[in-house]
């Protein structure tokens, strides 16, 4: 606490959380001194400043132990690409759109793909095609999030899961 303080006076609550009053700066200092403490500004713009006796390295552990548990609470969606070609066999796409309904019941996201190869891109119908085929057999487990558009030589469909399920 090399940091030299301008102000007269602050507003001091104490390591309980009780309102000390008004105290000058330096009176303060010596009480967070003698409690082994530290003596941290909380409401600089305030007319006098609020300060407050605390323990800093507790504070920050705590902190960051509520930041560890509030990682712990959230759910990480991944987005699972699938590709496809305009020309993709019965068979495959039976195959892919298996895994597509695994994913989505998993509880992340698809990405559906058609590539388009160099002239294939005129036939843009096929893919579409494909694309709400698909749209109509993952309709009981997942929702378009991002409807059909074409990247590019691709075109991209994005597929959530439904949130009852």
């Amino acid at each position: 606490m090399n940091e030299r303080i301008r102000v007269e006076n602050v507003r001091l609550i104490d390591e309980n959380g009780r309102q000390v009053g008004v105290v000058p700066s330096r009176q303060a200092l010596t009480m967070a001194k003698e409690r082994g403490l530290d003596l941290v500004e909380v409401a600089p713009q305030a007319d006098p400043p609020v300060c407050r006796l605390i323990d800093y390295g507790k504070y920050l552990y705590e902190l960051k132990k509520k930041a560890q548990e509030a990682r712990k609470k959230q759910t990480v969606i991944t987005v699972k690409e699938i590709k496809f070609r305009p020309g993709t066999d019965d068979h495959d796409y039976e195959f892919k759109t298996k895994n597509a309904h695994r994913i989505l019941s998993g509880g992340d996201k698809v990405k559906a793909v058609v590539h388009f190869r160099g002239r294939e891109i005129v036939h843009k119908q096929l893919g579409e095609r494909l694309i709400t085929r698909l749209v109509q057999d993952l309709s009981e487990v997942g929702i378009v999030e991002a409807p059909p558009r074409l990247e590019g030589p691709n075109l991209v469909a994005v597929f959530g899961p439904k949130k009852g399920k």
